[in-house]
């Protein structure tokens, strides 16, 4: 992404191998293993990726919608890991919960991420959970962003900058997106989350759409794309760079900073219980406070989780 960079990289690593720093690698996954720390260290960019995919074919660079093949293509594999949606569930106050571990093409889970938010719309207030998501399509990350607004409420999310080219793509909510959720929203990070998973927590922050809760996240904001190295080797270069429209700049090296910091296996109890008091502050029958008492009461008796999953059990 940057020259600078680029250059001080490859001056190191041909410093590193003419010392034979990678002579005691005695397999692929050790040498790969080897590049990757190297590209991190001195190359301060998480995204840096290299593996053995002898199979790799480089992306031609063509303009234009992905071909039916491949939209077939990834819709069978997005199909198979549940579209990146792998928690949908109700809780207790009328509080709707999803858990995106990933964004797959647009074309691929547009009509789950659909789907998903009809079962939810009518939620009193909507949990996100992004600490496990590694990231994806930023097109997706807008496209589920989009059910979060009203309709007509067109919002400018995101810019990508890519070097090659020296172009500048933007990316907005969509008119075509499905049900609408306009109550309160809560976030849910972690260390864990990176890239795209990391731009869509950032993104429900800028537009001021979300509180954000758990821990710091990854700090990796550049995308890039995979380059055929030798001897079957990939190596996933960063290209490009994130440019939120409202705050100028991006989360590369120092992640998104939560509204509410707290370990990421507390994070789901911390929301829960901030909506459910929300709620009980502004119920007026005594049935429905009643319940959402009770609902808290329980919550407090049932201690710190030690995991994610065993949150979503509330």
């Amino acid at each position: 992404m940057f020259p600078e960079v680029a250059a001080n990289l490859a001056r190191v690593l041909h410093e590193n191998d003419a010392r034979g720093a990678y002579a005691g690698a005695k397999d692929t996954q050790s040498f790969a293993l080897a590049l990757v720390h190297d590209l991190r260290s001195i190359g301060k960019d998480a995204h840096f990726q290299v593996g053995y995919v002898p199979e790799f074919h480089p992306d031609p660079g063509a303009v234009g919608p992905p071909s039916q093949e491949q939209v077939n293509k990834d819709k069978a594999e997005m199909a198979g890991l549940g579209y990146g949606v792998t928690h949908l569930e109700r809780l207790d106050g009328n509080v709707g919960y999803i858990e995106l571990r990933g964004f797959g093409p647009t074309e691929a889970v547009g009509k789950a991420y659909d789907s998903a938010m009809e079962l939810l719309s009518g939620s009193a207030a909507v949990i996100i959970d992004l600490r496990r998501n590694g990231g994806g399509e930023p097109n997706s990350v807008a496209y589920f962003m989009s059910h979060f607004f009203a309709e007509g409420d067109q919002r400018h999310i995101n810019d990508i900058y890519t070097r090659n080219g020296n172009r500048t793509r933007q990316y907005w909510t969509s008119a075509t997106a499905g049900a609408r959720f306009t109550g309160p929203v809560y976030v849910l990070t972690s260390a864990q989350t990176f890239s795209g998973g990391e731009e869509c927590a950032y993104d429900f922050q800028a537009q001021k759409r979300a509180t954000l809760v758990g821990e710091v996240t990854g700090g990796g904001a550049n995308p890039g794309e995979g380059m055929a190295l030798a001897e079957g080797f990939v190596a996933f270069i960063p290209t490009g760079r994130s440019i939120n429209p409202v705050t100028g700049t991006n989360w590369e090296h120092v992640g998104v900073t939560p509204d509410v910091t707290v370990p990421a296996a507390q994070a789901q109890r911390t929301a829960y219980t901030a909506i459910l008091r929300g709620l009980l502050a502004k119920a007026t029958p005594a049935e429905e406070r009643k319940a959402l008492q009770e609902t808290l009461d329980q919550i407090a008796k049932k201690g710190s989780e030690s995991t994610f999953g065993t949150e979503s059990r509330l």
